[in-house]
């Protein structure tokens, strides 16, 4: 059979190409003729460019709650006071939301124009704003014969200090360009994007962003002693792939490594999953590594100083004659044994050999991104992933990331006590614990592998999917992590450990 591939001839999955034909404008006063966003704070005056005064927007029912918007005419188009509640918008992630709903609100309209709030430093209000504008306006429908989404064709951001808003503008389009790509490859179906499709993408795309590619197959994982995602893959008619990708500025501050989680479909193998909703989106499990690979397509443009090298550990997990069985044992890169006692716990088994190799290299830190555990998912739900790590300051500074992207992460206790969960009668070490603490135990079995170096674990298990829309965050597949990562690697610092 002949398999479809994910570029074709309406659909590309860059985001530079998506958002090539946006072009963002800074004014320090708003054009007339399109759809216009204006943040209004609860009882305050707001910006002339709506054509009302407060009390007009009183005596037409807006109060300026948070959530509210009410919609006047103005130039032939209309004008939206966007509620921004008491004190107005407080910080980039409040501009963020405003946006966003904003931009969902004019889903029909090709160009906006949105006015930056008072009180929020207009470098990172006008970055969040483009990111909301353009986040809420994305839409996959790359595989429907008739699109209904409208491209985005011009945002136009309305700030007294020009020169600091277009620096905003111009991160807020390359962090949203990031984002956009991490939800491409995660809504994609498998059959469109196999280990071998994303290893081609990779190549792609990283060499016309500065990256160093190499790809590994079956042959080259063997010889390499990647047993675990060679087990993982022993039930898929399709080839692993371990890509690696290397960026190295001129003059590096720090050396960072990131390890993706690359479940193309996961059917839980042996270990087979119920046929249920949750059963149909896991096309997104490889969401983990779509994130590093986005992450890391921006890291030149953005100036980012130190060197970064991700590891995205693709293949299915899927049941057959030759798959993984409950039972046998497989020998990780650098000679750990593992007894597989759940093929449904396979993510940790491919990202293990990856930390190995990581940990080899001897770099300041190592972080890794997974939709590893619904137990994480239950713990913190849909909003927040949870981060556990061996080094307080390399978690903290996945942290801070996280707040400044509005991708927040939780720190869960990486609490060694539960550590004997994973021993084995038969190998070093099995793959699950017991039936509570999943999230933990999953962390645990991972920090088995990076050799004492400062590292942090994400796991977003519960963040990579939305079943509805809200603001910038359209439902489907989300692209949680791309911008924390690209955050992290432009912020960051060697532990002192």
């Amino acid at each position: 059979m002949q398999r479809a591939i994910i570029v074709g001839a309406d659909f590309d999955p860059v985001p530079s190409a998506r958002s090539a034909g946006v072009s963002v404008l800074v004014r320090d006063e708003p054009p007339a003729g399109i759809p216009l966003g204006v943040p209004v704070a609860s009882g305050s005056e707001p910006a002339a460019a709506l054509g009302l005064d407060a009390a007009e927007l009183s005596a037409a029912g807006f109060s300026g709650r948070r959530g509210t918007s009410l919609t006047v005419p103005r130039d032939g188009t209309v004008a939206v006071a966007l509620g921004a509640g008491d004190g107005g918008a407080a910080d980039a992630a409040a501009v963020r939301e405003l946006a966003g709903a904003f931009a969902a609100s004019a889903a029909t309209q090709p160009d906006v124009a949105f006015v930056l709030p008072d009180g929020v430093e207009p470098t990172a209000a006008a970055a969040a704003a483009v990111e909301g504008i353009v986040l809420a306006r994305y839409r996959w429908d790359a595989l429907k014969s008739e699109p209904a989404a409208r491209p985005l064709g011009s945002i136009t951001i309305v700030a007294p200090d020009e020169a600091a808003a277009t620096a905003g503008a111009s991160r807020g389009l390359r962090f949203a360009a990031a984002t956009a790509l991490a939800r491409d490859l995660a809504n994609t179906p498998p059959a469109h994007l196999s280990a071998t499709r994303m290893a081609e993408l990779a190549q792609e795309l990283g060499g016309t962003a500065g990256l160093d590619v190499e790809v590994f197959g079956r042959d080259e994982l063997i010889e390499l002693g990647c047993g675990g995602i060679i087990a993982v893959n022993g039930g898929s008619a399709e080839p692993p792939r371990m890509i690696r990708l290397t960026y190295t500025p001129d003059t590096a501050t720090g050396r960072l490594a990131f390890v993706g989680k690359g479940i193309m479909y996961d059917s839980g193998g042996i270990s087979l999953k119920p046929g249920d909703a949750v059963h149909a989106t896991m096309k997104n499990d490889m969401s983990g590594a779509g994130a590093v690979l986005a992450a890391m397509l921006g890291l030149r443009d953005a100036g980012c100083t130190t060197a970064v090298t991700g590891y995205l550990m693709c293949t299915d997990n899927l049941p057959s004659g030759t798959a993984a069985k409950l039972g046998d044992v497989m020998t990780v890169r650098g000679g750990t044994t593992v007894e597989i006692v759940n093929t449904d716990a396979e993510g940790r088994l491919v990202m293990a050999d990856a930390l190995v190799l990581a940990a080899e290299e001897e770099p300041d830190a190592i972080v890794d991104i997974a939709t590893l555990t619904g137990a994480c998912m239950r713990a913190l739900g849909e909003q927040v992933a949870g981060v556990m790590g061996n080094d307080a300051g390399l978690v903290e500074q996945v942290r801070r990331a996280g707040a400044v992207t509005d991708e927040p992460v939780w720190e869960l206790p990486l609490e060694g006590r539960y550590r004997t969960q994973l021993d084995s009668d038969v190998a070093d070490l099995k793959n699950l614990g017991g039936a509570n603490a999943g999230a933990i135990t999953a962390a645990l079995f991972l920090a088995e592998f990076v050799a004492g170096r400062p590292w942090a674990h994400i796991d977003i298990a519960g963040t990579a999917q939305s079943d509805s829309s809200a603001s910038w965050r359209p439902a489907g597949c989300t692209g949680f992590g791309a911008r924390l990562l690209l955050q992290l690697a432009l912020d960051f610092r060697a532990p002192r450990s």
